[in-house]
């Protein structure tokens, strides 16, 4: 059978400083990026040569904001790639250039390695070895081709159970030991790749999370091989696997007996099925069964520039957020506020459904109720922490003041939609910061604040949108007389629909923006 590694897939929390360094710094090429297949909401971006090899590719499933996990026995630990021997000083100078922590040279089997560790803490090492075949060296700007990164060197796995992890890796993986030390023993692919299995007795267990390798993949000529190994498998009863079409490839997964997850998958179709190998990473691609709603998953998914490409330099600002840029924008910006439970992605498909041109600010409340975001605190199902209610106006201001001067918002262009709590907080933030946001559209909102205090906000456009059905819209008309007494330009419609949000707000909303001029 075909042997060596495949693949390697990582966790991520933040794309663009992973882009930044595994093709800003490493020199790889971005060969594809797709939406996740088990979560729509996840980036999924593959690293690799010049042609996407087998054998080349490090991928990674993007956490933004994702709690970071615990490297530790029953996971990868470290990813290697080969580079020439002659090009460890050209490499140490560059990390050197970058102000990236480099370690080393130093001697692991007979091969000088650099260790180097990602912005999610992943330890990286640069192995000088000629020991692998180059099947297309990818030379960016600064990286020469013959300094390049030829393909992945291998990885290390941390198990308690090392003999069976071994046995496990020369059984089903064809490969074969080479080398050991006294806590570790290093196993080689017909490749030439390798895979180091450090005994780990005593260390703590893993936990997965963003900073940490979810699993490796190695190769299969196809299909049919991948099945038969199953079968191999479940002859042994080596424990569940799954088996799976991932367009590029096909892949059976399993954990080995250590805890590691493992992946087979075949060198083909590969990543040319629907893209040049010219301009391979240049489209977001969504698996099959994304595609029906392909607007409302590409929103929610994380923007980012490769090197040399503008981007929005992101600021220090109270609240996390998340902007969504269309390809030729128009002159509007959403600031999308949602309802208890959700974050800073869950509005940004409805401010594309108003208007798929508009810039799309996507923000998460501060508070917590049972763990899930909020505004502000709530004591029952109809009253309010007032002085949260304050104290995260306040926090909101200072978020709106530094969005302008950071990313050059318009006041006037500027339109904030909030949904439920996320409605709540927009009005006591009128009431209580009179002119600090002009356009605002509040739907399934009720009067949250107490002793609100009456403004002038003429000039101020309002529209509050209440559900005929939503049980909690006999709260709306208090908050609809406060506003109306404010001086606001203020449209107030009762549409036929319950607590939830859909396509006849996004027409009220539109039918709005048009009266308005906005």
């Amino acid at each position: 059978m075909t042997s060596g590694i495949h693949h390697i897939t990582l966790i991520a929390r933040k794309v663009q400083a992973n882009v930044d360094f595994y093709v800003g710094f490493l020199g790889l090429r971005l060969v594809k990026r797709t939406g996740g297949y088990e979560d729509p909401n996840q980036l999924h971006l593959f690293y690799g040569d010049a042609a996407g090899s087998p054998g080349s590719l490090v991928t990674f499933l993007m956490w933004e904001d994702g709690s970071p996990g615990r490297v530790g026995h029953g996971q990868p630990s470290e990813i290697a790639f080969a580079i020439p021997p002659q090009s460890i000083g050209f490499w140490l100078t560059r990390a050197l250039q970058f102000n990236i922590q480099a370690t080393g040279p130093a001697q692991e089997f007979g091969e000088p390695v650099l260790r180097l560790k990602d912005p999610d803490g992943v330890i990286v090492k640069l192995v000088g070895t000629n020991a692998l075949a180059e099947p297309a060296p990818w030379a960016s700007p600064d990286i020469p081709e013959t300094d390049a990164i030829r393909r992945l060197r291998g990885a290390t796995i941390l198990t308690e159970k090392p003999k069976e992890t071994a046995h496990f890796l020369q059984n089903h993986f064809g490969y074969s030991e080479t080398g050991a030390t006294a806590t570790i023993r290093r196993f080689t692919s017909k490749s030439g790749d390798v895979i180091d299995v450090r005994d780990a007795t005593g260390f703590w267990t893993s936990a997965p999370g963003t900073g940490t390798i979810d699993h490796i993949a190695f190769r299969a000529p196809d299909e049919a091989t991948v099945l038969a190994v199953r079968a191999d498998l479940e002859q042994e009863h080596a424990g569940a696997t799954n088996a799976h079409d991932r367009k590029y490839f096909f892949s059976l997964y399993v954990r080995e007996p250590g805890g590691s997850l493992y992946e087979l998958a075949t060198d083909g179709p590969g990543f040319a099925v629907d893209e040049l190998p010219d301009t391979l990473g240049s489209k977001l691609f969504l698996p099959t069964h994304l595609e029906a709603d392909a607007a409302g998953t590409l929103v929610k998914l994380p923007q980012f520039a490769l090197p040399g490409e503008p981007r929005l330099t992101p600021r220090d600002l109270p609240f996390i957020h998340r902007f969504y840029h269309p390809d030729e924008p128009n002159h509007r910006t959403f600031v999308l506020l949602h309802g208890s439970g959700g974050n800073e992605t869950d509005m940004l498909p409805f401010g594309h459904q108003i208007d798929p041109r508009a810039t799309l600010l996507g923000m998460r409340g501060r508070s917590t109720e049972e763990g899930f975001p909020r505004w502000f605190r709530r004591l029952s199902m109809t009253t309010f922490d007032q002085q949260d209610i304050r104290s995260e106006a306040e926090a909101f201001v200072a978020f709106i003041e530094g969005a302008r001067d950071g990313y050059g918002l318009t006041p006037d262009k500027t339109i904030f939609i909030g949904y439920s709590n996320g409605a709540n907080m927009l009005a006591a933030v009128m009431l209580l910061y009179p002119g600090l946001i002009r356009n605002v559209v509040m739907m399934r909102a009720m009067a949250a604040l107490e002793d609100a205090p009456t403004p002038d906000l003429a000039g101020a456009n309002l529209l509050v949108l209440t559900g005929k059905e939503d049980p909690y819209g006999k709260y709306a008309p208090t908050l609809i007389r406060v506003l109306a007494d404010t001086g606001a330009n203020l449209k107030a419609l009762d549409i036929d629909t319950h607590h939830g949000i859909g396509d006849d707000d996004a027409e009220a909303i539109r039918g709005w923006l048009v009266e308005n001029g906005l």
